[in-house]
């Protein structure tokens, strides 16, 4: 076998060789974990490779698009919107998404990011046009949840997922927000004044309530002097009606005597006058407890 022989035959091999081992190279495709390949045959959709080793027909498939489905973030974007009480107000959202069809997204959408943005701003333009400046503040966590609802509805048929969709703050322009500030103060100062007569108010009433319980403890204590002046009436009528008319001129005696002694426990030096009769009265008195002895 000469030499020109050889040489053609072990061309011949490394040709064959070189075309198995591209075949192989070509129709083995490794896909790592966070892509999706999409694989086409004659520029018509074929298959969608996921993670690991794949086979394709060499020379007829070709992977056309290389697609990562990790969680991808939009620019934070401004949106201006109108609320119903004519309200000018600038939101700022923030959405996250990721691919899970990418059959879809890349035969169905050219822009995937502005496309999202412009839903995203659609949306929160409608929603907040259904609603006064005072819901927005207050109401935001569920104009979110409308959001996030309404654009993951719509981007399914691009084969993306909207994982989260925020409302990051809502900014008002000069004008407003010195008009809320000013109304702030207004109700801060009404409060302040609602509070101030509510307290007169209070003190007022327990006032009142105050001379109302003195008038009702004072009339107890007249009722329950009232209640021993008769009880002693009833206890001296009784004396009288058992004892008869002795018993009476006793206790008038006892009273002036009892009266005679408090006049003469005055301090200083006193000049006291004794009527006739209060002789008398002493004399009855000691006659009766001679008597009563």
């Amino acid at each position: 076998m000469g030499w020109q022989e050889f040489i053609g035959t072990n061309g011949v091999l490394l040709a064959v060789a070189g075309f198995i081992f591209l075949a192989v190279w070509l129709g083995v495709r490794i896909v790592p974990q966070s892509e999706k390949h999409v694989v086409e045959r004659f520029g018509r959709l074929r298959a969608v490779l996921g993670p690991g080793i794949n086979f394709i027909v060499p020379f007829l498939d070709r992977v056309a698009h290389r697609i990562s489905v990790l969680e991808r973030q939009l620019p934070t974007a401004q949106q201006d919107a109108i609320t119903t009480d004519n309200v000018l107000v600038k939101v700022e959202t923030s959405v996250f998404y990721r691919i899970i069809e990418p059959e879809k997204t890349v035969y169905r959408i050219r822009d995937v990011d502005a496309a999202i943005a412009t839903t995203v701003a659609g949306i929160v333009r409608s929603e907040i046009g259904k609603m006064e400046l005072d819901q927005v503040q207050s109401n935001r966590n569920e104009l979110t949840g409308k959001i996030r609802e309404q654009v993951a509805a719509m981007v399914d048929d691009w084969g993306i997922e909207v994982t989260r969709a925020e409302i990051l703050d809502v900014n008002l322009d000069d004008a407003t927000r010195q008009a809320m500030l000013q109304q702030l103060n207004a109700e801060r100062a009404r409060r302040a004044q609602v509070t101030e007569a509510e307290g007169k108010r209070r003190a007022v009433e327990l006032a009142a309530d105050a001379d109302l319980y003195a008038a009702e403890q004072k009339a107890k204590a007249r009722r329950i002097s009232a209640d021993a002046e008769a009880y002693a009436t009833q206890v001296v009528a009784v004396a009288i009606k058992e004892n008869g008319l002795e018993a009476a001129q006793y206790q008038v005696a006892l009273k002036q005597v009892e009266a005679l002694a408090l006049v003469g426990a005055g301090t200083g030096k006193q000049t006291i006058l004794l009527p006739t009769s209060a002789l008398d009265a002493f004399g009855d008195a000691f006659a009766l407890l001679k008597g009563k002895s």
